[in-house]
């Protein structure tokens, strides 16, 4: 037996009792007559005290000898410590060692072990196993562990299946760029990995199972972020004979469950929000709710009247800093040079302080009274003592840049709580965007989205114009959900396809198996996906999902730990018949 107990259960009651534990030894102390040494596991620290008055001689010059990491055995007597740690749950007690052994020898770490390490990413990236050891990072996947069986509890007890389906399937164009994978018995074909289980869940309803889930990896051939990885998982969710509402209760049901479940707080409501107003509002499809600076269109009151900047531009928006009339000039110039980082791309910033005294000052003074800027401070909400930042240029791109500028200042004025939890549905998008280098549509969400019912007929004359019977779920400024009523009409599909470019030979080819099915009696159905790693990260209070994923990948895509991906041998090549030119070196 190598343990009676982990490291983290001894408390007063334990005191004179004989115990065995087994672990790492997180740091030693020796003070020449006396060893102290904490020794860690999953479940916490339990400190060990060698005595050389009271531990056996062998015993205690063994305790001299070991370092950080070496893996140990110890038995020992649970006895009441002196000086108390009020920091761990064990600080009450130490056990007094008679037998060590060690289990296993370690070399000195290359980065400290400690919730404030002094390894870098990329170090802590590479030795991985090192970094699971930490405390902080051990925390934040039993967090995860908590959060899938959460779910799993909630929508098995829902009626929900939970149903595995392939992950070697077909590629096919739309959406990302597939991983692909050779086929040794198929020579020259392919399979891909699934971006997501799409069409196989839509199958299952077609088969009748009526609510399916699936927590699933999937995998995304693009470019990376702090919240994006090449391979990812989502909580995969599909039921037959629904309705829009029907869905977006439902999974209100399970969002609201896992946030009083797992931070005790109750969410009250679910505001929902049309992508228009979002766009228009707050620069973006998934705006953060829990703060205020609201988007303000200021074209009807500054066009024409002088002032060139404005008049040549097609969007003029502003927003309202709460409480930073404030700021000074060193400080605007500093906001100024932000928007103008590559990252944000605006020439500049327009002002406007609402001073105490009622009066205004602004950057553009010489073109605008205090009259006209007085509108622009009630078109924006601004109040006395706050700061007006105002951005134009082209609509899309002006927009992107407010909005960027909007989370920035957030930031900045902890405006971004992560213990307050702020939901909201974003519905009402555009079903298709019009592709002008490529002159075609694509679609927003995926071919398989279904128009609004009462659109059908604009398909054949404004197709740009139909809304899809889609819905996003958005927490805290970061989308952790998205789904639509699904097409189950083989003719509707068909029609779509055709506005998609695809050709009757290559809309058989790509989904041939899934128009065939709609043929016999496919019913109406729909779904959602949430993604489960951004899920957990906020629901722990980071919007970065890299130390919630037990072995993640860099900015490159790359495994630095087990260095991945990396060449495979001519051999392999040769059965897979696959050639590869020359390599660049590293």
């Amino acid at each position: 037996m190598y343990r009676t107990h982990d490291c983290g259960s001894l408390r007063l009651d334990d005191i004179n009792q004989n115990v065995t534990l087994s672990g790492w030894v997180q740091k030693s102390r020796n003070k020449g007559f006396i060893v102290w040494v904490d020794l860690r596991d999953r479940y916490g620290i339990t400190q060990l005290i060698f005595d050389e008055k009271r531990s056996p001689n062998n015993v205690f010059e063994i305790a001299q000898s070991i370092g950080r990491e070496f893996v140990i055995q110890i038995k020992g007597l649970v006895i009441k410590r002196e000086s108390k740690n009020p920091e761990i749950s064990t600080g009450d007690i130490e056990v007094l060692v008679n037998e060590l052994n060690i289990l296993n020898e370690s070399k000195t770490p290359p980065f400290t072990l400690e919730d404030n390490t002094d390894g870098g990413e990329e170090l802590r990236m590479q030795y991985r196993y090192l970094d699971l050891r930490r405390k902080s990072v051990k925390e934040k996947l039993l967090f995860r562990s908590k959060v899938s069986m959460e779910i799993r509890k909630y929508l098995i007890s829902a009626g929900f299946i939970d149903v595995e389906t392939p992950y070697l399937i077909k590629s096919t164009p739309e959406g990302a760029r597939d991983f692909v994978v050779p086929s040794r018995m198929n020579s020259g074909q392919f399979y891909a990995l699934p971006q997501s289980p799409q069409t196989f869940k839509q199958l299952l309803m077609i088969g009748g199972l009526d609510k399916y889930f699936q927590i699933v990896k999937c995998f995304r051939d693009e470019d990376l972020r702090a919240d994006r990885q090449p391979e990812f998982t989502q909580i995969d969710c599909e039921m037959a004979f629904v309705n829009q509402e029907d869905v977006i209760n439902q999974f209100e049901g399970l969002t609201r469950h896992l946030i009083k479940k797992l931070k005790g707080v109750n969410i009250e409501s679910f505001p929902r929000m049309s992508y228009e107003e979002a766009m228009k509002t707050y620069g973006n499809d998934k705006p953060d709710i829990r703060f205020g600076m609201l988007f303000g269109e200021l074209n009807d009151l500054v066009k024409d009247k002088g002032f060139t900047i404005f008049d040549s531009e097609e969007l003029i928006a502003g927003i309202a800093v709460p409480d930073a009339a404030t700021y000074t000039r060193k400080e605007i110039d500093g906001l100024i040079d932000w928007v103008k980082h590559p990252q944000v791309g605006a020439k500049g910033l327009v002002w406007v302080k609402c001073n105490d005294d009622g009066s205004y000052k602004s950057s553009v003074d010489k073109f605008f009274s205090e009259t006209q800027l007085a509108t622009w401070a009630e078109r924006t909400g601004a109040k006395i003592g706050d700061l007006i930042l105002i951005i134009s240029g082209e609509i899309k791109t002006t927009r992107a840049q407010l909005s960027a500028l909007r989370m920035e200042l957030a930031k900045r004025m902890g405006l971004r709580d992560p213990e307050v939890f702020a939901p909201l549905w974003i519905t009402d998008f555009p079903l298709l965007n019009w592709d002008k280098a490529n002159q075609r549509y694509h679609a927003i969400h995926h071919p398989f989205t279904a128009p609004k019912q009462d659109q059908l007929d604009l398909l054949k004359t404004d197709p740009g114009g139909v809304t899809a019977n889609a819905y996003d779920l958005v927490l805290n400024g970061n989308e952790i959900g998205g789904g639509s009523i699904r097409i189950h009409d083989q003719k509707l599909q068909s029609q779509i396809f055709d506005l998609l470019g695809f050709t009757k030979e290559e809309a058989q080819a790509q989904f041939g198996f899934l128009m065939n099915a709609f043929k016999y009696g496919a019913p109406p159905h729909g779904g959602i996906a949430f993604g489960l790693d951004r899920l957990v990260s906020i629901l722990g209070g980071d919007e970065t999902i890299r130390d919630f994923i037990a072995f993640p990948k860099n900015n490159s895509g790359r495994d630095v730990m087990i260095d991945a991906p990396s060449k495979i041998n001519d051999s392999q090549l040769k059965e897979l018949k696959l050639k590869v030119g020359p390599q660049k070196k590293e």
